[in-house]
């Protein structure tokens, strides 16, 4: 017997309606004869309710707590889903990520997978059920909840279809597929039919909300089939794989906006050996994570550095820079919290030169001013103005033809 994953966000459940439909996608799968294994979310906007039900009443709550917290509302959702299953005359079991020892390290609020016992998802699915599994959470060796950032109901399930050896994992998501752009700020953005894991890992890293970029590290890793579908519309989506036809024909694949970010700048720095580690081993121990690392040299004693962060870890990030400032003999430290990123990606860039001009060139044609660039081989990142974020990513997908499938592409 084959296992499919699907997994179903939290707009897919956020009503009873919405459960009962994706409860009759599951049977139709299951009727194919594939033991088939759901991963939920909590609904609609109910972490968003938590989270501020948690600040009404403190506002820096503690990590463990929100982790507790924030739990319960994917454990609500696999109730209702095994229920409405049960209604529909088909045997379903619900299970929390401690259920099913999905084993995590402590980092509470951003926790990562260690191991997965399976045996008891394969026990159930042998007894004839379909087990649905509460998305997002895990525990750690002490018996501590722990969830794993939000987003983090994709990780669940592409490491349950890992641990499983799934055929596939189906993400089941308020949009038919992965866009070029995100067709809410780019209209005219064009469906991917494929996409390579490491162009989708860049892409879920920079922005694009579809997928959490962990699920995508796990997908390459473990070589599990990815597919992107719609959870209204019974059609194809885009499929993740390693490699796509004419991969390396196509320039640029996407391009993406990050928001939420806020850039640290230490100015003035002694130009020593072992500052930076320095810097960067505070920001570990306060558990920030750290992206877009920019060290300039203005003398032979000083240089300034640089760094971009989510602006959820600013208040931890900021307590750890004063605490090492004056070590570091720093001239002056700035923030800026009014910040976002515009990237391009695409395989194709390695093998193609010009890349840079374009996006840089209808940039400045759109008069976006350019804050710091970053580049890897497979994307070049702008740091923009957070007001002039949207009209950055129009300007650059019209540049590179995004609005068009990749075969009718300038090459």
């Amino acid at each position: 017997m084959g296992i499919i994953v699907q997994k179903f966000g939290g707009t897919s459940v956020a009503d009873a309606d919405k459960i009962r439909r994706a409860a009759r996608r599951v049977i139709q799968t299951a009727d194919k004869g594939y033991g088939v294994v759901v991963v939920a979310s909590a609904r609609g906007k109910q972490t968003d309710q938590l989270v501020a039900d948690a600040l009404e009443l403190n506002p820096n709550p503690p990590k463990r707590e929100m982790d507790q917290l924030l739990s319960t509302g994917e454990q609500q959702t696999v109730s209702l889903f095994a229920m409405a299953l049960d209604a529909m005359g088909r045997a379903a079991i619900s299970f929390t990520g401690s259920q099913i020892r999905m084993m995590t390290d402590s980092m509470y609020t951003k926790a990562r997978i260690q191991s997965i016992e399976a045996d008891r998802i394969h026990k159930q699915l042998d007894q004839g059920k379909i087990v649905i599994v509460a998305g997002f959470q895990g525990i750690d060796e002490h018996e501590n909840i722990t969830t794993l950032g939000r987003g983090g109901s994709d990780t669940t399930a592409v490491a349950i279809a890992a641990a499983l050896g799934a055929d596939e994992c189906e993400i089941y998501t308020d949009v038919d597929g992965i866009y070029t752009a995100d067709p809410r700020i780019f209209k005219n953005a064009a469906k991917m039919d494929q996409i390579s894991y490491d162009e989708m890992l860049e892409m879920a890293s920079l922005g694009a909300g579809v997928m959490h970029p962990r699920s995508i590290e796990f997908g390459k890793k473990y070589d599990v089939k990815i597919h992107v579908r719609s959870s209204s519309e019974d059609k194809e989506g885009t499929r993740i794989i390693h490699e796509v036809p004419q991969m390396e024909g196509v320039v640029v694949s996407g391009a993406t906006i990050q928001r939420d970010l806020a850039k640290i700048g230490l100015i003035g720095v002694e130009n020593v050996p072992g500052n930076a580690a320095k810097v960067f081993a505070h920001m570990a121990r306060a558990k920030v994570v750290v992206n877009d690392i920019v060290q300039t040299e203005i003398s032979p004693e000083k240089a300034n550095l640089s760094f971009m962060i989510g602006i959820s870890d600013l208040i931890d990030a900021k307590k750890a820079i004063e605490e090492i400032k004056a070590e570091l003999k720093c001239d002056g430290v700035f923030v800026r919290e009014d910040i976002a990123e515009v990237s391009v990606v695409g395989v194709g860039m390695r093998s193609h030169y010009g890349v840079a001009e374009t996006m840089f060139g209808a940039l400045a044609q759109a008069k976006v001013n350019i804050d710091s660039i970053t580049t890897s081989e497979i994307r070049i990142s702008c740091a923009v103005d957070e007001d002039q974020a949207d009209k950055a990513l129009e300007a650059v997908c019209l540049a590179f033809d995004l609005d068009k499938p990749a075969r009718l592409r300038r090459k």
